[in-house]
């Protein structure tokens, strides 16, 4: 941006027979928001460039030394390229929170037992998709299978109020088809390592595995650098408040907590993982993932009962 002009700024405190000095300036920038002018100001300061900020009419202005124009103008150029480069990180905070795809999804989970039902009503649905630990270790779709299937009218209306409330703010802050991926390969991964330590004859089922690991996708997000996360928290009262969640929720009589507990700690290192990329995910990619998470559940069942 080119300077918008020059002032003469005679030297104080002149006396008769001194030499009078003259100071020439050039206001730089200006602009109509106090808080924008002190912003540049910090940048000008940070730099260890001379410059001072003065109203002129109903806008603030920026000046500094003609010798430092230059300079000056280097370094904010400087900052709003890095302020440019982290914008789009960050502008998934400005859309509106998708409530839509959590009540979708939960929607899905209802409508897929309203099909399938209990084990007592269709038993070769459960024969062949639920997570049995022995099975899993070479019949590894029913990691994702099981997480479709539920007991009873009261386990998927819980697992589908979770999926409504956790979904959202996970495709908050990465999209709806990285969220929505990230949430089931959270699910299928915490169902793979949890058989890894059950007993080969116990079988599980239910989507509650994969809403631990949206627990852990969350409590990840906030804890990376550059999350929007209030400065009052203090370093442990995210992961503080994922365990309480993570012990009323996944503890109760019948519940599978080494997969609660697999599928929360795979979840944290998914969302470290995503997270860690820092830049954005474009539309390309946001319906590639929503495309290959229906395809891969799909898939999956297919196979299990092919």
């Amino acid at each position: 941006m080119a300077p918008l002009g020059r002032l003469l700024q005679v030297g104080a405190g002149v006396k008769d027979g001194d030499a009078i000095v003259l100071t020439m300036e050039t206001v730089i920038r200006a602009s109509g928001r106090p808080g924008q002018a002190e912003e540049w100001a910090l940048v000008l300061a940070a730099a260890g460039i001379p410059h001072r900020v003065e109203p002129w009419g109903d806008r603030w202005t920026l000046i500094v030394l003609d010798d430092d124009v230059s300079r000056a103008s280097d370094a904010l150029e400087d900052f709003e390229a890095e302020e440019a480069r982290r914008v789009p990180v960050e502008a998934s905070a400005d859309r509106a929170v998708p409530w839509f795809l959590g009540v979708l999804a939960g929607t899905l989970l209802l409508a897929g037992f309203v099909v399938v039902g209990s084990p007592d009503g269709a038993p070769r649905w459960f024969e062949r998709g639920a997570a049995v630990a022995g099975s899993m270790r070479t019949e590894p779709w029913r990691a994702v299978t099981g997480l479709t299937l539920h007991l009873d009218v009261a386990h998927v209306a819980g697992n589908a109020v979770a999926t409504a409330v956790l979904l959202p703010a996970i495709a908050h802050r990465l999209g709806a088809g990285v969220g929505l991926l990230l949430v089931l390969l959270a699910g299928a991964a915490g169902n793979l390592l949890a058989a890894l330590a059950h007993a080969p004859s116990h079988a599980a089922v239910g989507a509650s595995t994969a809403t631990f690991g949206a627990v852990g996708i969350l409590g990840a997000l906030r804890l990376f650098p550059g999350a929007e996360v209030p400065r009052r928290w203090k370093s442990w009262t995210v992961p503080a408040a994922c365990l309480v969640l993570l012990t009323l929720l996944g503890a109760g009589r019948g519940a599978d907590v080494l997969a609660h507990v697999t599928g929360f700690l795979s979840g944290a290192v998914g969302g470290l993982t995503v997270a860690a990329i820092r830049r954005p995910f474009g539309p390309a990619v946001q319906w590639t993932c929503g495309l290959v998470t229906i395809a891969l559940i799909a898939a999956c069942w297919l196979r299990a009962l092919s």
